[in-house]
Formats: structure tokens, sequence, C-alpha cells
């Protein structure tokens, strides 16, 4: 017993290397990492394919003509801002006030529904006007791009939701404060992706 506790026990005297399993929390968020770093990767490939495509309109319209500006201005500003409540929710994790927690994750769902609202109407005029992904490649990258980020923000919503039921049921247990840091460095991913969106293809519509 005295053997085993020396060789895989956490004394100064043994290396890092051979100590004892690492803490669930380090293992959660390096495995959380991973899994952004292989969706950062999707959205890499999705805005090559974009960079590629974007002159390719077949004859159609092109960005400059199918984009209102200040429309999306409005999905960035309501995106933003879901970001910064969600870090004041994670804030009030870190007291365990309830409170605080629901009323700004509350908030950060509000958002993030008014985002996907916007977009969606953004979508259906594209689509009423004839401007659908099968009209040239530039559209189809296009809504692939734009679409794959609202497919993400929709999970996080849904994410979110169960989340608030945790809290509810199961308090700030460890691994549900786990999870809500999991959430937010998602939902902080995506915030991330969306500047993309925003500079290369509306901002860079031409």
């Amino acid at each position: 017993m005295n053997v085993a506790h020396q060789a895989f026990g956490s004394s100064p005297e043994i290396p890092l290397s051979m100590q004892g399993p690492a803490p669930t929390s380090v293992v959660v968020g390096f495995g959380f990492w991973l899994f952004l770093l292989s969706d950062i990767i999707i959205f890499a490939a999705l805005f090559a394919a974009y960079a590629v495509l974007s002159g390719e309109t077949a004859g159609g319209p092109n960005g400059n003509e199918l984009f209102d500006k200040g429309h999306v201005l409005l999905e960035t500003a309501c995106l933003l801002a879901s970001s910064f409540t969600c870090g004041l929710g994670s804030l009030a994790v870190q007291r365990r006030d309830r409170q605080w927690t629901f009323v700004w994750m509350a908030a950060t769902f509000i958002l993030g529904a008014a985002f996907l609202t916007s977009e969606a109407s953004e979508f259906s005029a594209m689509l009423t006007a004839g401007a659908g992904p099968s009209r040239s490649a530039f559209l189809s990258a296009f809504f692939t791009l734009v679409g794959t980020h609202g497919l993400h923000v929709n999970i996080g919503l849904f994410w979110l939701l169960v989340m608030m039921v945790q809290i509810m049921t199961l308090g700030f247990r460890p691994m549900v404060r786990r999870r809500l840091f999991c959430f937010s460095l998602f939902w902080h991913a995506l915030d991330i992706v969306w500047i993309g969106v925003f500079t290369i293809v509306y901002l860079g519509a031409s």
C-alpha cells in the first residue's frame, strides 16, 4: 500500500510525468479545447472555400447586391452582446450566485435567439429573391459557411437551456460548473468565428 502510494502519489520527489492522473477539470478542459480546435479547422476550410468561390456568381447577384450591411450589423451587435452577458454569467457561476447566473444566461439566450431570428429573415429574403444556394457557387459557399455557424448557435442555445435545468436541479456541483465553463468557451468561439464571417463575407462583399 505504501509502495503504491509512493509510486503514484503526489510526493514532490516524484517527477510530474510519473504522478497520478490529472484532475477531472484539467482533463475536461483539455478535451474540450481539442474539440474547439477541430471545429475551428472545419470553419477554416469553409472560409477557404468561400474565398475561392466568392467571385463565381454564374451571372447572378453578388454579395454587394444581396447583403444589407445595416441588418448584418444588428446581428453582429446581438451576438457580441451575448458574449458579454455570457461572461458576466460565468462570473456569477464562480460566485455561486444562482439569481444572477439565471439573469445573465437568460440575456445570453435572448440575444442569441435574436441573432438567429435576424439571420433567418436574411436567408428568407434571399431565397424569396431567387438567390438560394443552388443559384451559384458563391451562394452555395455563403449558405454553407453562414448556415454552419447558425447551426452551432442553435446547438449552443439548446445546450444553455439544458445547463439552466441542471443548475435548478443539481445546483453548482463541480460537474455543472465544468459544463458551464465548456459552454462559455464554445459561445465565445462562435463570436470569434462570426467576426471572421462579418469581416470576410459581409464587409468584403464586392
